[in-house]
């Protein structure tokens, strides 16, 4: 017969830092990952950081010079960092042959300096919309981030006009905002769709665009808490947080039509406590915390459940005090084999 018998419970008690540092691309382009788990406790939330802009909108602007572009004031992320650029003036260029298309991308470098690229001119006066072609827009440097897009037709110099300046997000401005991403603290694991979905990560809900360098994306930075685990002396009952599927039906005429919803129960488990106040559990008590549950503590298979922590103590008489515990979860707990 299997049992828990020799099951472990763990409790988070303190959390690690990792600074800043690249997430990996599954290849999507789509679902970036680093680490194993993350901690949610307050104070100690992952922080993802995709290079962008964060703050500031439309920030070309004509200017009365000739062949010149204003740049208002913006703040961004570029590989973790964060820049507070100020307000300037730069010049672009313009086709050698007049009636040609030509695209200037206004970018900020990883330094938060501010760069403008020129792409090839076009052999007409139409633009095109892939990157590093004739006409089209040139590719970014890994590491900066594109602002907006000056094109011109026109090899004379003159003053830019509002038509000649595009800045539409996620097509001629990259901001760390767009697209949005879902994040999972702790992965999927073995009900993952792809291995990097098995541990922590981050799915935005669409595909980067490859407008830089050598058809890459922009890169996406995190800085992270991993859970540091305590095993809890005396525990039982572990129930994992899962979806419950109901039915409910509705007759009609000559039959029955089903509706069927899922809801998703609490993670919960009983520890056998020594007064129930000074008790390392209890110093955790309403908070967002990472609890780790081995079946058998000299096998590898484990199950991760994430949630705040709310605890119903009993003093009895003739019995062991104990903290009936529940994890209220925003997502259901992850299987893992090792």
């Amino acid at each position: 017969m299997s049992t828990s018998a020799k099951a472990k419970v763990q409790i988070e008690v303190g959390q690690a830092l990792t600074d800043y540092a690249a997430m990996t691309d599954s290849g999507d382009k789509i679902v970036f990952s680093i680490g194993s788990v993350w901690s949610g406790k307050s104070g100690y939330e992952a922080d993802i950081r995709p290079d962008g802009v964060v703050s500031g909108r439309n920030m070309l602007t004509v200017s009365g010079t000739n062949d010149t572009v204003k740049i208002g004031a913006f703040s961004a992320y570029a590989l973790g960092a964060a820049y507070d650029v100020t307000a300037t003036t730069e010049t672009f260029t313009r086709a050698t042959s007049a009636g040609v298309s030509k695209i200037n991308s206004v970018t900020m470098d990883s330094a938060g300096a501010i760069a403008v690229i020129a792409g090839d001119e076009g052999l007409t006066a139409t633009f095109s919309e892939l990157r590093d072609v004739a006409g089209g827009a040139p590719y970014i440097p890994a590491g900066s981030i594109e602002i907006g897009q000056i094109r011109v037709t026109s090899s004379t110099a003159g003053v830019l006009v509002s038509a000649e300046l595009f800045q539409v997000v996620g097509t001629h401005v990259e901001r760390f905002d767009y697209p949005v991403w879902e994040e999972e603290n702790i992965g999927k694991g073995i009900l993952a769709v792809s291995s990097a979905e098995q541990n922590s990560h981050i799915k935005f809900s669409s595909a980067l665009p490859d407008i830089h360098t050598g058809d890459s994306t922009k890169k996406v930075y995190c800085k992270y808490y991993t859970p540091q685990m305590a095993d809890l002396p005396k525990a039982i009952d572990f129930v994992p947080a899962e979806d419950t599927h109901s039915v409910a039906s509705t007759q009609y005429y000559n039959g029955t039509i089903a509706s069927p919803s899922s809801s998703l129960g609490m993670a919960s488990f009983t520890a056998l406590m020594t007064d129930n106040i000074s008790d390392a559990l209890m110093a955790e008590q309403n908070n967002l915390i990472t609890v780790k549950f081995y079946p058998d503590r000299n096998k590898a298979p484990y199950i991760l459940s994430q949630g705040t922590l709310g605890v119903a103590r009993t003093h009895p008489v003739a019995d062991q005090n104990q903290a009936a515990c529940s994890l209220a979860c925003e997502k259901a707990s992850a299987s893992f084999l090792s």
